[in-house]
């Protein structure tokens, strides 16, 4: 199966949807797609003095499970062979949004061939999870200053998978001597 570009959906306001039907058989989602997103947490939890959150910059977005497990795996890989056990990484938003195609004829002479419904409910293609402006896509936590230049440095080769734009939010906790 062929995937859109991320692109496609960062434009659209979207709107959770579940089919409504007088008839009780029609009125949900029959197929649900497999989780592509298999973990959340990885590193080891602890007391991390640099903390690093990666926010959605738009308005309304939707953020597709495989887009954000291509994430999760770059971006863990990268902190595993650099600082092993050094780190905490959390991927935030859960894909609950159900992604439904209306397929339609293409090729020569397709236009004439298939009319199609109108707001038809289609069929389920994929997870994506829905984000505001400002909710946090991915949360990390580092122990040195080195670690805080590479995880920027990995975030910005990896934003080209995400769509829409991204904020860097950083901040430090002092240690506090007793």
């Amino acid at each position: 199966m062929a995937l859109r570009k991320a692109s496609s959906y960062s434009l659209k306001i979207v709107v959770p949807y579940t089919r409504v039907s007088k008839k009780k058989n029609r009125a949900y989602i029959k197929t649900v797609p497999p989780k592509k997103l298999v973990k959340f947490t990885m590193g080891t939890r602890g007391n991390y003095p640099h903390i690093m959150s990666i926010v959605s910059d738009n308005k309304r977005i939707q953020i597709r499970d495989n887009a954000l497990e291509a994430c999760r795996q770059y971006i863990h890989k990268i902190l595993d062979t650099s600082f092993p056990g050094q780190y905490l990484f959390r991927v935030v938003p859960v894909p609950h949004h159900i992604q439904r195609e209306n397929k339609m004829l293409t090729g020569a002479g397709a236009d004439r061939m298939q009319t199609g419904m109108q707001l038809s409910f289609g069929k389920t293609v994929g997870r994506a999870a829905i984000l505001r402006e400002g909710e946090e896509i991915f949360h990390i936590e580092v122990m040195t200053p080195n670690a805080v230049q590479l995880v920027r440095k990995t975030i910005h080769q990896v934003k080209a998978k995400l769509p829409g734009k991204i904020k860097i939010l950083y901040h430090e906790i002092k240690a506090v001597k007793a």
